[in-house]
Order: structure tokens, then C-alpha cells, then sequence
């Protein structure tokens, strides 16, 4: 799209839809939200940006193959839930650990990193999806042109 009103308010709302899609990925154990709705909104906000600038700018901005990217989240996934079973407890129960950061004791839990994984495979496959719509398509060689 070449509209110069989309091009410069693409990155400001890119922007705020991505820290709007961490705000709702960071309180979605507590409240409604998680991995999956704001994966959603990132994945959106990546799509706005597809449309003002195209596929080649997204895929720079993301600097990794979506699918890698979703690759990565799945691991984070799987893992949240297998370092249950070393602790002797079923699998996918939420564990957590209270480290002290800076003098501040901070709350971290398995249930957040499986979020953190869901948001990535949300963000890597409907990226994929998305790019894959949005790319021009390159030449065909119909039956005649053949050799």
C-alpha cells in the first residue's frame, strides 16, 4: 500500500501494539490474557507494519525466519512442562522460584515461560501465515513456457 499517512503512523502504532501485546502476555496467569491473545496482537501489529512498508521491511525487523521463531517458542513450551517431571511431580505442574534481583525478591514460575513459549509460536506461525500472504509472487513458468 502506498499511502504516506499509513507509513508514518505504522511504527508508532506497531510500536504500541507490540508493548500492548507484552502488557497482555505478562498478566494473562493472573488475569484474563496469556501467550496466545497477545501473540495475536503481535502477530497484528507485524502485519500493520507488513502493510505499510511490505515483506522485505518485516522480515528485517524480526531479524529471524518466523518459523524459527515459532520453533523456539514450542521448545520453551515442551520444556516448561518437562522440567516438571524432574522435580517428581506430573507433567505441566507449575513450579516456581523466588531469586532475589537488585534486592527485590522477584516471582518466577514454569507457567510463565510456557506463556512466553505459546507467545512466540502465536508470533512465528501467523508471521509465517502473514508473509507468506503479503509476498509478491514470483514468476511462474506456465505449460507453454517450458523447455
Amino acid at each position: 500500500m502506498n499511502s504516506l499517512i499509513l507509513r508514518t503512523v505504522a511504527p508508532v502504532l506497531t510500536a504500541l501494539m507490540l508493548l500492548f501485546s507484552i502488557f497482555v502476555l505478562l498478566r494473562g496467569h493472573n488475569e484474563p490474557g496469556g501467550g496466545f491473545i497477545g501473540g495475536l496482537i503481535a502477530a497484528s501489529a507485524l502485519g500493520v507494519y507488513g502493510i505499510a512498508f511490505g515483506v522485505t521491511a518485516v522480515r528485517r525487523a524480526i531479524r529471524f525466519h518466523p518459523m524459527a521463531i515459532a520453533g523456539a517458542g514450542l521448545m520453551l513450551a515442551a520444556l516448561s512442562g518437562l522440567i516438571s517431571i524432574f522435580f517428581r511431580v506430573p507433567f505441566m505442574t507449575g513450579l516456581w522460584v523466588y531469586p532475589q534481583i537488585l534486592g527485590v525478591e522477584v516471582p518466577l514460575a514454569t507457567v510463565m515461560s510456557f506463556d512466553i513459549g505459546v507467545y512466540l509460536v502465536v508470533v512465528g506461525a501467523i508471521a509465517s501465515i502473514a508473509l507468506a500472504l503479503e509476498q509478491e509472487p514470483g514468476p511462474t513458468i506456465g505449460p507453454e513456457e517450458k523447455h
